[in-house]
């Protein structure tokens, strides 16, 4: 049986030595390298040629979605399966824009894990559940092109976060009904705050609805 050839790149020893115990316990699994940093795992990728690598997104030096992309560039062949603790919008369009075939959160089961890279070994393209989630809302969420321009410097997910601050809802709210991280939703809000120029909530709901934003009817 020809085994399938996994690398591990990961920049946390502690989590390289799980990885590596889960996929060496499958017979049909093989670990053939692993790597700290995106620069060490574009060259080790170019010399040893693994079906798949397991990226995380932060490491030292180049990140996990530039070293994607770079690899791809050379070896499009290779199966590349993100698992990282990353679950924002922006990760994940990023990771598959650059072209891997998958993204997982570091919480994944174990079985979880096996199957995706079974699945991203078959060039199938593979989601964990919260991140099918995510895009579906990122891709059915209304879109807020008029207020886009009331608003020139914010990012179009920002628009959305602000509208919704305008009708009344709170991060975890907000969070909840976007498919994202409550520390996302926090980072989006801090921003939008920066971006305006005001200094709390209240203030940004004044400028919002100003502009004609939220629904009164909540």
């Amino acid at each position: 049986m020809e085994r399938i050839r996994i690398f591990i790149a990961d920049d946390h020893p502690m989590f390289r030595d799980g990885l590596r115990l889960l996929i060496n316990s499958v017979e049909e699994f093989e670990v053939v390298g692993e790597g700290a940093s995106g620069q060490e795992v574009i060259e080790k990728a170019a010399r040893l040629q693994p079906d798949v690598i397991l990226m995380d997104i932060q490491m030292p030096g180049l990140d996990g979605i530039e070293a994607t992309r770079q690899i791809l560039t050379t070896s499009p062949h290779i199966g590349i399966l993100i698992l990282t603790m990353f679950d924002d919008d922006d990760s994940v369009l990023a990771a598959m824009r650059a072209g891997a075939r998958g993204y997982l959160l570091k919480g994944a089961r174990q079985d979880e894990i096996l199957g995706a890279v079974r699945a991203v070994n078959r060039g199938e393209v593979i989601l964990g559940a919260p991140i099918a989630n995510k895009l579906m809302g990122y891709l059915t969420a209304p879109k807020s092109t008029g207020f886009s321009a009331v608003f020139p410097d914010l990012t179009a997910r920002e628009v959305e976060i602000l509208n919704l601050i305008a009708s009344g809802d709170n991060n975890t709210e907000i969070a909840e009904r976007l498919f994202l991280s409550p520390k996302t939703v926090r980072n989006h809000v801090s921003n939008i705050f920066h971006k305006l120029e005001v200094a709390d909530r209240a203030q940004a709901i004044i400028r919002a609805r100003t502009a004609g934003m939220g629904d009164d009817s909540k």
